[in-house]
């Protein structure tokens, strides 16, 4: 009998707890939904709004992350705060869970700061074409922990923040015109003069070629079984690689009709009979 009236007490304290909590539970649930649905109106309203105005894209895409993850802490706070918990039982748990948390994502941190530090000094934007990480392509996007690089073949790559802050990279879009460098191999017995007027007279009738700074030929190594030409010229960067590839094509067809010999290795095997 004590043992049927002891479970009877505890049931009793559980229904009164249940009782007493439903409300704050159904509160709580109605919050949730209410702010879920919310952030998800905000999120539209920002992403209109970036659409109109004349931002970064760079920095929009970063904005919109971050107001996003920004909010759905903010519904966190207030879900639980509606359950119970006293507010500050929850700074205490929150900064304890937050210190755990900053120690087993020592990168995403980095990554984070490594964010802010890109839209701050802006190495780079959407749109430009870098070189970081052994990776080449096209900017993408700029988020909160993670940049987006388009390659060539058209693959998604994707590197941390942290790692592009803290390296090397080269911006082929900072500046608006690009000097290219082409080394050309031609025979000892051909004409180095005549070759020189060919590779000038490709540079002046290629309009994507500037002629201020005006292309230069010079001899840039006398090599193993070549004089190695060295070729630079400048071009816009948006129309460098149609000069670059136009330039080699060319050089190749002059070269062949005006009789200048590009040397390749070749390698002579001597058949020795007994």
């Amino acid at each position: 009998m004590e043992i049927i009236t002891n479970y009877e007490e505890h049931w009793d304290k559980a229904v009164d707890f249940m009782w007493e909590a439903l409300p704050n539970l159904a509160m709580a649930v109605i919050i949730y939904f209410l702010g879920s649905w919310a952030i998800k109106l905000i999120n539209r309203l920002v992403r209109k709004f970036f659409a109109k105005a004349d931002y970064d894209p760079s920095l929009e895409s970063f904005l919109q992350s971050f107001i996003s993850i920004a909010l759905k802490i903010m519904l966190f706070v207030i879900v639980i705060t509606q359950l119970g918990v006293a507010s500050t039982s929850l700074v205490a748990i929150i900064g304890a869970a937050g210190l755990a948390v900053g120690l087993a994502l020592q990168g995403s941190l980095a990554n984070f700061a490594g964010g802010v530090l890109i839209l701050l000094f802006k190495p780079f934007k959407v749109g430009d074409w870098i070189s970081a990480q052994g990776v080449d392509g096209t900017v993408k996007e700029i988020s909160i922990f993670t940049t987006k690089l388009s390659t060539a073949g058209n693959q998604i790559a994707i590197i941390p923040n942290g790692q592009l802050s803290n390296n090397n990279i080269i911006n082929y879009n900072a500046q608006s015109t690009r000097r290219d460098n082409i080394t050309i191999g031609i025979g000892y017995d051909s004409n180095i003069k005549q070759a020189r007027e060919i590779l000038l007279k490709i540079c002046a009738e290629d309009e994507n070629i500037l002629k201020d700074p005006a292309p230069q030929v010079f001899v840039a190594e006398l090599g193993d079984s070549s004089v190695n030409l060295s070729l630079r010229f400048w071009a816009d960067t948006s129309v460098f690689w149609a000069a670059h590839f136009h330039v080699m094509e060319e050089l190749k067809l002059r070269f062949d009709e005006a009789g200048i010999d590009i040397p390749f290795p070749q390698r002579v095997i001597h058949n020795a009979q007994a």
